[in-house]
């Protein structure tokens, strides 16, 4: 009889081993295929923010402030006699 309890035991403690080691596989290959979802995202989004570091370093530029300037805003260096140094 002890036998038969033992042997019962030993059984159902392997399949609950199994359905574990099944679900942790299932859990496993889940998270698996969301970290490669996150790491696509992250890489797509890493180009973008080098993208948009070219688009301000170009924006930035002096030679465009300076063009900017002068056709939108109708700025222009002062001449000469428009210069008045003041002394203390």
């Amino acid at each position: 009889m002890t036998l038969r309890l033992l042997l019962t035991v030993l059984v159902a403690a392997n399949i609950v081993s199994a359905l574990a080691v099944v679900h942790a596989r299932h859990s496993h290959r889940v998270l698996f295929v969301e970290l490669s979802r996150l790491e696509k995202a992250r890489d797509e989004l890493n180009i973008d923010f080098g993208r948009l570091q070219l688009e301000q370093a170009t924006w930035a530029e002096s030679n465009r402030i300076d063009q900017v300037a002068r056709e939108r805003l109708g700025m222009k260096f002062p001449e000469g006699e428009d210069i008045v140094v003041i002394r203390p």
